[in-house]
């Protein structure tokens, strides 16, 4: 009998299982993968991190946590898991993008830099500037390194007496008053609560609650540069464009190619463990377009392709909660494609909603209770 069973062991889920471990609980990990595996969302080298949130202001309380959070884990590893190269956006005045992070940063009193054309072009030389884009800086945005920070949780969650189960594919779930089954194609488990973080998986271990989500496959591309401005955090930092025909963002070079990907669109899928990762043509030539119009130093010459899964709710807000049924089973799910920077702190809110049954930041936007989320 376990204190805590987390189901599922990706950003999230480690996140959770060092903060339950943390707290001297006896906790047990399951999943079908390995940490740090290729088969679900947290992988692809890197991810942004920011805190001039467009897509709700009420976000960036947790984003600070997530921050000091992910600052603490890397003081305790003794490597750099976060870099601080800045975020350009670029868009029309009017998009929701551009508009969301003046918000957010109003809000908060967060530094964002409004910059001239001028100013832009000198200061971020890798980048074609539409007439008719707003541009923004924050400067003390970056990026994460995904699977080192999937790792590193796992790592510590170990050294504080976590135990991971991984080849263990959970076949269902059930709560019984004071403690839970999980049943694997392994066995059986218990314990007195549960938490279920499974990505793209969520569907299926929350069938029971008829949430609309729904898996799309998205592309990650890396190619080779020319330019040394792609080649510098200083001439181009991450990068995300509000572009006509879609949201686009992307990486420097530090070595490996220059990483770019289009975060708007997907193809939606009905299983993810049957998916191939295959290449779609379509997506690859409005990659290709996207840079010749706006990244002319980067070639077109692809180092390497990826896939990995968006799991998206109606509006595309993350999902954080109790189940409704069972008071001793929580949950995340339906990241939409923006939880990664975020996994800290949800393995916090989580521990914190199982084990002191509230949390310490405000999640009421993300609740499932939300007006039009459950049918």
């Amino acid at each position: 009998m376990y204190d805590v069973i987390v189901i599922g062991t990706g950003g999230v889920g480690s996140a959770a299982l060092c903060e339950l471990a943390g707290r001297g609980l006896r906790v047990l990990g399951l999943d079908r993968f390995p940490p740090g595996h290729q088969r679900g969302s947290s992988h692809g080298q890197t991810r942004i991190i920011r805190r001039s949130y467009f897509e709700h202001p009420d976000y960036v309380p947790l984003l600070n946590m997530a921050w000091d959070l992910w600052d603490e884990l890397c003081a305790r590893r003794d490597t750099a898991l976060l870099q601080r190269t800045g975020l350009v956006y670029f868009g029309p005045p009017q998009s929701p993008v551009i508009t969301g992070v003046i918000e957010s940063a109003a809000q908060h009193h967060l530094k964002v830099d409004v910059l001239e054309h001028k100013e832009s072009a000198v200061q971020f030389p890798a980048f074609v500037v539409p007439d008719e884009a707003t541009v923004l800086f924050e400067s003390e945005a970056g990026y994460l390194f995904v699977e080192e920070c999937v790792t590193a949780f796992i790592d510590d969650a170990i050294q504080q007496k976590a135990e991971i189960k991984s080849d263990a594919t959970v076949l269902s779930w059930s709560s019984h008053g004071s403690h839970v089954s999980v049943d694997t194609d392994g066995g059986r488990y218990e314990a007195a609560r549960l938490v279920v973080t499974a990505g793209a998986w969520s569907r299926s271990l929350l069938a029971e609650l008829d949430i609309p989500l729904q898996v799309v496959r998205k592309h990650l591309h890396w190619y080779t540069t020319r330019d040394r401005h792609c080649q510098q955090a200083r001439g181009c930092p991450c990068f995300f464009y509000a572009a006509m025909n879609g949201y686009f963002y992307g990486f420097p070079d530090f070595g490996h190619g220059l990483k770019v990907a289009e975060h708007s669109g997907g193809q939606p899928i009905d299983d993810p463990l049957r998916d191939d990762h295959h290449e779609e043509s379509a997506d690859t030539e409005r990659i290709g377009s996207f840079l010749q119009q706006y990244l002319p130093g980067v070639d077109q010459q692809r180092l390497r392709h990826d896939v990995c899964f968006y799991t998206m709710t109606p509006d595309e807000h993350f999902i954080i909660d109790r189940h409704p049924e069972h008071p001793n089973v929580v949950f995340a799910a339906g990241l939409s494609g923006h939880g990664f920077k975020f996994a800290s702190a949800i393995g916090r809110m989580l521990t914190e909603l199982a084990v002191d049954g509230r949390t310490s930041v405000p999640l009421d936007f993300l609740s499932l209770q939300r007006a039009g989320l459950l049918r």
